[in-house]
């Protein structure tokens, strides 16, 4: 009997995943998940993300019993597991999602050279984004470097036809299911508090919950950082607990949705960049000779939330409790520890990484670029006044009594900058460095570089 593994890999979901549609058509199927030891050797203190993980690969595990099967659990190096897998099921094809960073794009291509010395076929599908990489390209470019004309060709891409839900999976007899992991396998640390949960199920409740309650005013309403005018929904698509394509079909036309699906075109537009250069991980794109500062205590303190900026430290201690900050929230915080403390972007992308629990490499990082001014920002020098942004943000002051039980009594013309007597009565820190005179330091270091260029 012909068997098909299908390999979950970002797409821990039954609706609309095409990977697992194509392995289901065939008289018998392994819907399977491998722990990846050198993932987890690298993200063991990552502890939200792999809460979420665990959560929503028992949840993916009980959607696949309602239809006859399960979640086969393999663990060791994921190329050389996933072959080993295939070979016991006897199965002659693999499906898997594609995905675009550099180590997925390495294990991909070393599965396959594997699998073809067996004759064994690898099939990527798309599933991960709604538009895949080099889908726009540019005339004569590996990919888009301005989100502008990507997202005018993004509008007009044709959508591909949604997969199948399989009702029935039929496991080949006899195979051994494997056993679901416990948090305690994968990590020591312990996850946030009050974190997102995972699982397809969760994912949709969340869908339907933003749609009835925060879709239509989602556009004017996005940036405001107190809670209720976020989507939450960044966790679910990162690990494909949802398809963009079927959230895009499912709120396309109605109020609101066309700022939303503009992030969700923001997403595809670094991944396709992530895809063309995998380097901009850890690199700059841009390069502009930043000589970064080197200081422990400004980061720890940035790290802490006691940076004496109470929208900087309000969104910092939220990442801490909730492993989660809001879109608006995440440009405020790199914007200070990038412009006003110049520290290295990538202590911050590192920091948000261990503490998102969304944390996605091509989103992250690229955003993280945007912000410092070595990314893809036509405007790299743009600066976030922290005081500004809290008080067009958060002008009640909502959002910062929430995280800084210290200032709660403070009103709001003096909370988003306390002055020096209320931060000593509310044992609440002094600025760490005054926004303007850092900020001058900023732009002199940037006509520096501009000017060692120019020679």
């Amino acid at each position: 009997m012909r068997t098909s593994l299908a390999v979950f890999t970002r797409d821990l979901r039954v609706l609309d995943n095409p990977a697992l549609a194509a392995a289901a058509s065939s008289p018998a199927a392994v819907p399977a998940f491998v722990i990846d030891d050198d993932i987890i050797r690298r993200f063991s203190a990552h502890a939200n993300r792999l809460a979420f993980l665990t959560e929503s690969l028992a949840d993916l595990d009980e959607s696949l019993r309602l239809r006859g099967g399960s979640l086969v659990i393999r663990r060791g190096r994921w190329p050389a597991a996933v072959l080993a897998l295939a070979r016991d099921a006897g199965a002659t094809a693999i499906h898997v999602a594609d995905d675009y960073s550099g180590y997925a794009q390495r294990r991909l291509a070393d599965l396959a050279a594997r699998a073809a010395a067996d004759r064994i076929e690898v099939v990527r599908h798309p599933g991960i984004t709604l538009a895949e990489p080099g889908n726009p390209a540019p005339a004569g470019g590996r990919a888009y470097q301005v989100f502008g004309p990507y997202y005018r060709r993004w509008q007009q891409l044709p959508v591909r036809p949604m997969a199948v839900t399989p009702d029935r999976i039929r496991l080949p007899a006899g195979l051994d299911p494997g056993r679901l992991p416990a948090l305690a396998e994968l990590t020591t640390a312990c996850p946030a508090p009050a974190r997102a949960h995972g699982g397809e199920r969760m994912a949709n409740a969340r869908l339907r919950a933003f749609e009835a309650g925060g879709l239509a005013g989602y556009a004017a309403d996005r940036d405001l950082l107190a809670a209720g005018h976020v989507s939450g929904l960044s966790p679910y698509f990162h690990l494909g607990c949802l398809s963009p394509r079927a959230v895009a079909a499912q709120l396309a036309g109605r109020p609101g949705s066309e700022e939303f699906l503009r992030q969700l075109a923001w997403r595809d537009f670094f991944h396709q960049m992530l895809a063309a250069w995998p380097g901009a991980a850890q690199r700059d794109f841009r390069s502009r000779g930043d000589q970064w500062r080197d200081d422990r205590d400004a980061l720890q303190a940035w790290q802490a939330g006691l940076t004496g900026y109470p929208v900087v430290d309000a969104a910092m201690r939220q990442l801490a409790a909730e492993g989660y900050m809001p879109g608006r929230a995440r440009m405020i915080v790199a914007s200070f520890l990038t412009k006003d403390l110049y520290l290295d972007w990538r202590s911050g992308a590192a920091h948000f990484m261990r503490g998102l629990t969304d944390g996605d490499v091509a989103c992250n990082q690229l955003n993280w670029q945007w912000v410092a001014g070595t990314g893809t920002d036509t405007n790299p020098n743009r600066i976030f006044n922290p005081i500004r942004q809290s008080e067009r943000f958060d002008a009640d002051g909502e959002y910062l009594r929430k995280y800084l039980p210290e200032l709660a009594a403070l009103p709001a013309d003096r909370i988003h900058d306390p002055p020096a007597a209320s931060r000593r009565a509310c044992g609440y820190p002094a600025p760490i460095v005054e926004h303007r005179t850092a900020t001058a330091e900023y732009r002199t270091a940037m006509s520096g570089h501009r000017a060692r260029r120019a020679r």
